[in-house]
């Protein structure tokens, strides 16, 4: 019975090829990591405060769920094939035939110390159809939509925390003039 002893070059060869394998599979999985980044972000307001500068934001899409209690918003197929093509005009991919996209805002309650705070995320899924033998395929999105849509958010928090300010302050004298 003879046993079979691997050489320190086929030990070597071996080890290569799965280091070389690995980096190459890489490429086929990269987009799932840049597609698990999904924006979101935190904002020091409550969370009805928070869900109606959301909704503020989100009146000019067609809304398919809206749902306060589970903090879900999600809009409808938006064609933006004028939007995609033109942006890339100066690029070197050809033209898509048509492209389409959905957001899923989420709006979630918590606390930071004993400060209510809510947490926004946007996550936009992105189809485009190059040509109908093809049909529709998933590309990862730029993020500006996104990170857009998170930015008017806190603006308009802001402008609300400011006016909210501006009537305390108000009141405040009207209640010193009154005594």
């Amino acid at each position: 019975m003879s046993l079979f002893i691997p050489s320190k070059k086929l030990i070597s060869t071996l080890l290569s090829m799965m280091i070389l394998w690995g980096c190459a599979s890489y490429e086929q999985f990269k987009y799932i990591t840049e597609e698990f980044e999904i924006p979101n972000q935190v904002f020091k307001a409550d969370f009805n405060q928070t869900w109606q500068a959301v909704i503020q934001i989100m009146k000019k899409y067609d809304l398919a769920v809206q749902n306060q209690e589970a903090g879900v918003l999600k809009t409808r197929w938006v064609d933006n094939t004028l939007e995609l093509n033109f942006s890339d005009s100066f690029g070197s991919s050809d033209s898509v035939k048509a492209a389409r996209f959905k957001l899923i805002v989420n709006v979630v309650k918590g606390y930071r110390g004993t400060r209510e705070v809510a947490k926004v995320t946007v996550f936009k899924r992105q189809m485009v159809e190059h040509d109908f033998l093809q049909g529709w395929k998933v590309v990862p999105s730029d993020g500006i939509l996104e990170k857009s849509v998170l930015y008017r958010i806190e603006r308009i928090i802001q402008i609300d925390n400011k006016l909210k300010a501006i009537d305390d302050k108000k009141s405040k004298e009207a209640e010193k003039s009154l005594n």
